[in-house]
């Protein structure tokens, strides 16, 4: 039997790397790789739905899920997550806590950025910081002119405008025309050596900890989608996908753990490894819904009620039914 060609858009990471080499083969596949930035596999993936397999923003997936309108359907692969503290950035001349935030001005590149959800909710459970308490600015970080890619229809309490034309929110932020920014990159241009600007939480790292020895969250910021024409013709292709992607990221984790020569330029390697399983565990990067129910729900909960899912979705129907059991040895 021929294999299926399909085009797969993700990102060049050491958890994908062991399928881009080919070390690693999803069942029945001939993969076309396309390693693309996040920004632009979420803009060709949303505006056009040109790959057969992609990475995903899981915000912009449930904006549309909800409505039955996305043209993939989710695979429970995390390619990226993160704590979201380091993503918000102040005025530190005139912010010194989070409740400062109140009646501010935040600069955001797009509404519905999953990092900015997560970062929202984040200031609302434990600092009361609602999202209608701020006025959000969108506009790009370092370019002019970013659209919001998914039409939104937010709640009539949510104060958003736009940035000035050709102007960006790294630029107003450095003139203190905005209050804060919150973003998956840093600020750039001259906001990056200004020095009035900085993180809000002065040690994220220690603020992310708590977070997570409190909550159990570890943020999910990107899922793996599938064309839904093709797993409707292929049922077993979003589970041949799945197990193609865990055995990937065991190959990495592998590599990451021996030492014997560093598989990253960064110092101190064995001493974040450890640090990371003891805060989180031996499988601190954790793929499938059992393992990640908790965070998901936290997700969709703030999801729906920041205004972004048209309703209430339930973790059971996010992903390919195929891919929440797998076979047991």
């Amino acid at each position: 039997m021929a294999k299926l060609q399909l085009s797969i858009a993700m990102g060049d990471y050491d958890r994908t790397r062991a399928l881009l080499d080919g070390a690693v083969q999803i069942d029945g596949v001939d993969p076309v790789y396309m390693t693309l930035s996040p920004e632009e596999i979420f803009f060709r993936a949303f505006r056009g739905a040109e790959f057969d397999v992609s990475e995903l923003s899981l915000s912009s997936y449930l904006v549309k899920a909800s409505k039955g309108e996305s043209p993939y359907v989710a695979v429970p692969v995390f390619l990226s997550r993160a704590f979201r503290h380091t993503s918000i950035y102040v005025r530190t001349d005139r912010i010194k806590q989070p409740q400062d935030l109140k009646g501010r001005r935040i600069g955001v590149p797009e509404y519905q950025l999953t990092a900015i959800v997560w970062a929202r909710s984040i200031l609302q459970d434990d600092y009361g910081v609602r999202p209608e308490d701020v006025t959000w600015v969108r506009g790009g970080i370092d370019t002019p002119g970013r659209p919001e890619k998914i039409k939104l229809q937010l709640p009539a309490n949510v104060k958003m405008e736009n940035a000035p034309e050709g102007d960006t929110i790294s630029a107003m932020l450095d003139r203190g025309d905005i209050d804060g920014f919150i973003a998956p990159r840093p600020p750039g241009g001259a906001a990056a050596n200004n020095p009035n600007v900085g993180w809000l939480f002065p040690d994220p790292t220690a603020i992310a900890k708590d977070y997570f020895k409190r909550t159990g969250i570890f943020p999910i910021m990107h899922v793996v989608g599938v064309r839904k024409t093709l797993s409707d013709q292929h049922a077993w292709l979003p589970g041949a996908v799945l197990k193609a992607f865990e055995q990937s990221k065991a190959v990495a984790l592998e590599k990451l753990a021996d030492t014997s020569a560093t598989k990253i330029t960064l110092p101190f390697v064995e001493e974040h490894l450890k640090a990371a399983r003891d805060t989180m565990g031996s499988d601190y990067w954790s793929y499938g819904v059992a393992a990640n129910r908790r965070t998901l729900e936290a997700f969709v909960r703030h999801h729906h009620s920041q205004g972004l899912s048209a309703r209430l979705l339930s973790v059971d129907e996010i992903f390919h039914p195929a891919t929440y059991e797998s076979y047991k040895v």
